[in-house]
């Protein structure tokens, strides 16, 4: 069975071992991992956010009292 090997950054100790039926499988699993990430969420949010703004004229993220400058800010994650 094909096997996969997962680290996260936070945890570089740590490492997950994925037992699949397939090739297939595994980069399935590989996949959704990724899309469950923060910065593939983050970055996400960014282009929905963006996209709504440009049809609706209106900031979606306005309402919360959230500021531009606070704003999930591109770059490295503390």
């Amino acid at each position: 069975f094909p096997l996969s090997l997962v680290g996260f950054i936070e945890e570089p100790e740590r490492k997950y071992c994925f037992e699949c039926d397939s090739e297939e499988q595994c980069q399935e699993w590989i996949e959704a991992l990724k899309r469950a990430s923060y910065e593939f969420m983050r970055r996400s949010l960014i282009f929905y956010r963006n996209e709504i703004q440009k049809m609706t004229g209106k900031d979606p993220l306005e309402q919360y009292g959230i500021s531009e400058e606070a704003r999930f800010q591109l770059g490295t994650r503390k």
